[in-house]
């Protein structure tokens, strides 16, 4: 079977390495450089199922990725006591990984083949003999004439991430704190080394400075020496109306967008990885190589979960904004009757991996 993947993007360096060792063929082709620079700070949470299915995968991943036990959430009128915690028995709740060193591992797989065109049209890709094309770059010709149909919802809100480097500490815990001004969250990535997001409701940039003010109000357990250079980013919730056009599958970003404070965007994208590569073994196991019918199982399977998956992000975030203006009036006796819950409390922490 050949495949071939649009975008020289994490999400295909991903699904590159997999299909690989599948045995099939597969081939990036990209109009555009990658799509994020390897030179950030920009971290990735991934659950603890996701990241068993990568390690599974992936050669060498297990030398990365910070485990982190618990997830602390609390709301801004009081810091000092949780609303929730999520919590895994006997497992990690999620590991922290950094962009740029995964990005790095995948790419050192030798049997990768990049080949970037200028012109790149469906036209060309039809005399070519790949039975899927997959396509996860944003703003190529064929993303712009068939894959332009979408739900979406522009918060006006920007996210600013950092990471800051502090005392030696058991950093095993991470936190989100939902702020008057938006969700905060800091995300350990070894003990002395922590990632921070602010998803800011407001699309103004902030500095360095005022970042760290903001770190400072809220922080309890860091004893800070410095912090890297911030980056910012808009904040959308965006679906795809529809992800297959003939043997073209729109993946990755381009059928999906969420807030960044549940930490899912990638997560859902390595779910539909899984979901993907156990449509392909079963067509494989019956000797189907049809493009076509791959990529409409695929969005017949995956379409409308994303869809809901996405919406219930979206709903969370215009909860606790909403419950921010009643100054927490609504959170605090929801997740009071969860905590006591222990049904309620452990699926919860299911649906939260």
């Amino acid at each position: 079977m050949n495949i071939c993947l649009l975008g020289k993007n994490l999400t295909n360096l991903v699904l590159a390495n997999i299909l690989l060792k599948k045995k099939i063929n597969v081939k990036i082709i990209s109009q555009f450089e990658k799509s994020v620079s390897t030179n950030t700070n920009r971290t990735i949470a991934i659950s603890n199922e996701n990241y068993k299915f990568l390690k599974e995968n992936i050669k060498g991943l297990s030398i990365l990725g910070w485990p982190t036990e618990k997830i602390k959430i609390y709301s801004d009128k009081n810091i000092s006591s949780e609303l929730f915690e999520f919590k895994n028995k006997n497992n990690s709740n999620f590991y922290l990984l950094k962009y740029e060193e995964l990005y790095n591992l995948l790419n050192k797989n030798k049997s990768l083949k990049f080949t970037k065109l200028k012109n790149l049209n469906f036209e060309h890709l039809k005399k070519t003999n790949f039975d899927l094309i997959i396509n996860s770059e944003q703003n190529n010709a064929i993303t712009q004439k068939y894959f332009q149909k979408k739900i979406e919802k522009k918060y006006k809100s920007l996210a600013h991430t950092a990471i800051i480097n502090h005392k030696k500490i058991v950093n095993n815990v991470a936190v989100q704190i939902f702020t008057s001004k938006g969700p905060l969250a800091f995300l350990p990535l070894s003990n002395n080394q922590t990632s921070t997001v602010f998803s800011c409701n407001s699309n103004k940039l902030i500095n360095k400075k005022e970042l760290m003010e903001i770190i400072k109000k809220y922080n309890s357990k860091y004893e800070i020496k410095n912090i890297s250079d911030i980056e910012s980013f808009n904040i959308n919730f965006l679906v795809l109306r529809n992800y297959s056009f003939k043997n073209i599958l729109a993946f990755g970003d381009l059928i999906h967008k969420v807030h960044p404070l549940a930490g899912q965007g990638f997560n859902m994208t390595i779910r539909d990885i899984r979901s993907l590569s156990n449509i392909l073994d079963e067509n494989i196991r019956l000797g189907i190589n049809d493009g076509g019918l791959i990529a409409k199982k695929f969005e017949e399977n995956n379409k409308h979960l994303n869809f809901m998956y996405g919406l219930g992000i979206d709903t969370i975030n215009s909860f606790f904004k909403l419950d921010s203006k009643l100054n927490n009036t609504l959170s605090e006796p929801i997740f009071k009757i969860l905590k006591g819950n222990r049904f309620l409390n452990n699926y919860a922490t299911f649906l939260s991996n």
